[in-house]
C-alpha cells in the first residue's frame, strides 16, 4: 500500500512485527495504525528507531486502554480518547510524540480550529431530509467503481495522507476489507466515503469523504454517513470514530449533528490538501455490544 503515480504523494503502510504502521516524508511521522497483541513490548522501542532514522517529526499511536500507560512513561502524550472503541469494552487512545517540538504548536490555526469545534458543538439539532434523499442514489462501490472513485478524490485533494487517487490502491483496500460508499447522479460518482473496519476491534473508521465542487452544500455527506452507519450496524460494529479537518466546518458540524461526541485534537497530524493540519477526532457507539460479539462481519 505504498504511494504511488501522479502528483498527488503518500507513505508507506507496512509491519512491524503483527502490528501495523504508516511512516513516510509526506505527513512527517510514523504513524502506529494497528497495535499487535503480541508486539506490547517491543512497539515503542521499534517506532522510536524509525523516527530516529527518517528524522520524522511526530509519532502517532492509536492503542487500547491496555497499553496507555508504556506510551506515557515513553513520553506520549494523549490527544484524543474513544470510549468503547475495541469491542465496546476497552477504550482507544491516541497518543503523540514530537521529536521536533514546534510541530505541536497549532500556531496560526488555532483561533480558528477553536471556533469550528465551538459551532459543531453547538450543531446538536439532527440532519432533516436533503436534497440527497431524493435526487441521488447512495451505494456501496465495488470494483467497478475505482476509476470513478479516483478521480473524483484525485480532484478534490492536493495531497492526502493515503493514495486514494490510484485505482490500484482503491482496488487493494477493497480486497483487504475497507469499505467505500458512493452517491451517484446518473452514472456519476460525485460524492465519495469509506469505512475503515476492524474486525477484531469491532470498530470503524469513517473517512475519505469527498464531494465534487458542483454537488456541495447538498447533504451528500450526511446521507453517505447514515448510509455507512446502517451498513456498520447490520455488520456488528460496536463503534465508529472520524479523524476530521479541525479547521473545516462542514464535516465537523456533520458528524456533532449525526450523534458524535467530540474526542479530542490531533495537533498538526495530516498533511491534506497542500499542508500540515490538525484533525479532530470524533466518535459515536452503535449500541448492541453484547449482540455484536456474536454476530459475524
Amino acid at each position: 500500500m505504498n504511494g504511488l503515480t501522479g502528483a498527488m504523494t503518500s507513505d508507506t503502510v507496512t509491519h512491524l512485527g503483527s502490528s501495523v504502521v504508516q511512516h513516510g516524508p509526506c505527513n512527517d511521522r510514523v504513524y502506529l495504525m494497528k497495535l499487535g497483541s503480541e508486539d506490547t513490548d517491543t512497539i515503542i522501542p521499534a517506532i522510536e528507531e524509525l523516527a530516529e532514522q527518517y528524522t520524522y517529526s511526530k509519532l502517532f499511536a492509536k492503542v487500547p486502554a491496555s497499553a496507555k500507560e508504556r506510551f506515557c512513561a515513553a513520553g506520549y502524550q494523549v490527544e484524543a480518547h474513544v470510549p468503547g472503541m475495541f469491542g465496546g469494552m476497552e477504550d482507544g487512545w491516541f497518543l503523540a510524540r514530537y521529536p521536533e517540538p514546534s510541530r505541536a504548536d497549532p500556531g496560526d490555526a488555532a483561533p480558528l480550529t477553536a471556533e469550528v469545534l465551538r459551532s459543531a458543538k453547538s450543531r446538536t439539532e439532527p440532519c432533516g431530509n436533503s436534497i440527497a434523499a431524493s435526487n441521488f442514489v447512495i451505494d456501496e462501490a465495488d470494483r467497478k467503481d475505482v476509476d470513478a472513485l479516483a478521480e473524483l478524490y484525485g480532484n478534490v485533494f492536493e495531497t492526502y495522507p493515503f493514495p486514494i487517487h490510484d485505482p490500484a490502491y482503491l482496488r487493494e483496500t477493497m480486497d483487504e476489507g475497507i469499505r467505500y460508499f458512493v452517491a451517484r447522479s446518473g452514472n456519476r460518482v460525485v460524492a465519495a466515503s469509506s469505512a475503515e473496519v476492524d474486525v477484531s476491534g469491532r470498530n470503524a473508521e469513517m473517512t475519505d469523504f469527498a464531494t465534487d465542487s458542483a454537488y456541495r452544500g447538498m447533504g451528500l455527506c450526511p446521507a453517505l454517513l447514515a448510509a455507512m452507519e446502517g451498513r456498520m450496524r447490520r455488520s456488528g460494529i460496536v463503534t465508529v470514530f472520524t479523524i476530521a479537518r479541525a479547521a473545516f466546518y462542514p464535516i465537523n458540524i456533520t458528524f456533532a449533528r449525526a450523534g458524535y461526541r467530540f474526542g479530542g485534537t490531533l495537533v498538526n497530524n495530516t498533511n491534506i490538501c497542500g499542508a500540515f493540519e490538525s484533525m479532530n477526532v470524533w466518535y459515536k457507539s452503535l449500541g448492541g455490544k453484547e449482540t455484536a460479539l456474536h454476530q459475524n462481519i
